[in-house]
């Protein structure tokens, strides 16, 4: 059974929706895209595996969302609305490692050291904008300041796994198989929709646990 906590920000109310462990060993934040969500299918299948593994998944709704837009606004605003709610997680007494999926997970790499957070977990990091490769947002996760797993889909049009640079000590790339931006698998792949979810869940869950 999940929860939901509202949290007030420079940037409106933002809102937490929790799935609890049992017998909690960590928490794992999780932001949504500039245009989508919590209910990406990647969050709703990390939500739905890892508290099982002992991780609270806390998905993290930003203020424009709450608010019911449409588009997301600039990154200094993003930032506004996810800091109260990153401190609010990191003083529960557990060790918290906050992540999100695409820009999402450009917030947590820009915030994450300050949040008191001990990781951050990049799912779909855009490195780019689709098409433009020149312009480069490499340095937010390199300088994340904190261990970084990053999570990406081969045919993403922000950019794929061959695309990244040299990862610092404490980063870690994972290459999915298949998928998109959204971690969409097409149909004529060798593997499925499901199976690609639960390399995800097993990558994130081994890597926080591994980590705390």
């Amino acid at each position: 059974m999940s929860t939901t906590e509202a949290v007030p920000t420079e940037a409106g109310e933002a809102r937490i929706t929790y799935h609890r462990a049992a017998e909690p060993r960590a928490v794992l934040a999780l932001g949504h895209g500039a245009g989508g969500g919590i209910g990406a299918r990647d969050l709703v299948a990390l939500a739905g595996k890892l508290p099982d593994r002992g991780i609270t998944v806390a998905l993290v709704e930003q203020p424009w969302r709450v608010a019911g837009k449409k588009l997301g606004p600039a990154p200094k605003t993003l930032d506004l609305g996810w800091r109260p709610v990153a401190g609010l997680l990191a003083g529960q007494g557990l060790p918290l490692v906050v992540g999100g999926r695409s820009a999402g997970a450009r917030v947590a790499c820009r915030t994450g050291a300050a949040s008191g957070a001990v990781g951050v977990v990049a799912l779909a990091f855009p490195l780019h904008p689709p098409g433009r490769p020149e312009k480069s947002r490499a340095q937010e996760l390199l300088g994340s300041g904190l261990p970084t797993l990053v999570v990406q889909g081969p045919a993403d049009p922000f950019g794929g796994p061959g695309e990244f640079p040299e990862l610092p000590p404490g980063h870690e790339l994972v290459a999915l198989p298949y998928g998109n931006h959204g971690f969409e698998v097409p149909k004529r792949a060798s593997v499925g929709q499901e199976e690609v979810l639960e390399l995800i869940c097993a990558a994130v869950g081994d890597w926080v646990l591994g980590l705390v």
